[in-house]
């Protein structure tokens, strides 16, 4: 059994455990339909294995048997790879205030611009959420997660992205790509961070 079996084993047996999980970030196994079909440009297998409060849905790309990288499509129309391994996806996930809006407020995939963006969220949750710093350890020691330094954090995440082309385009059942994760916006867009 590989780790990311062993780690969706876990979180299936632990209902206390994949309740932390969806509250800290939103990765909710009972969600993982993404409702219509998809599939890579490479032709690599997908399994769909958890979905968040948006409507987006995890996937495991490649054969079963292995760890798999971890490919995240939104329900706006985005996609790309945010793991090497469901390992990594979640030291990321869980590790980083809102991941999907350091992408999202990426500047279209400048790393300072992230680094950025990850100050006001991580100020931002302080304010908001002062418990997650203890779920996250919980998290960890519960699935055997690494999180290291934040920055380090970031640089992972952005280079999971990065590498999403050519082989983990994701289409639409008419052949149509989605979007790249990174967006196109700048921290300055959003007026709370003035």
């Amino acid at each position: 059994m590989t780790r990311d079996e062993v780690i969706l084993d876990s979180i299936r047996g632990d209902s206390g455990l994949a309740e932390l999980l969806w509250r800290v970030c939103e990765f909710d196994l009972s969600r993982g339909d993404h409702g219509e079909p998809v599939r890579l440009s490479s032709g690599l297998a997908l399994e769909a294995v958890a979905g968040d409060f948006t409507g987006g849905t995890f996937f495991l790309c490649g054969d079963a048997g292995k760890d798999r990288p971890v490919l995240y499509a939104s329900s706006e129309g985005q996609a790309g790879l945010i793991g090497q391994s469901l390992t990594e996806a979640l030291e990321i996930m869980v590790g980083l205030p809102s991941w999907w809006d350091c992408l999202k407020f990426s500047g279209s995939g400048d790393l300072t611009v992230m680094r950025t963006t990850a100050d006001h969220l991580r100020r931002d949750e302080r304010e908001d959420q002062p418990e997650i710093g203890a779920r996250r350890v919980r998290l960890g020691a519960a699935l055997g997660l690494e999180f290291g330094s934040f920055p380090a954090l970031l640089a992972r995440l952005h280079a999971a992205v990065s590498v999403t082309t050519p082989d983990f385009v994701l289409t639409d059942e008419t052949g149509e790509a989605y979007e790249p994760l990174f967006g196109p916006w700048l921290p300055s867009r959003n007026p709370a961070w003035s």
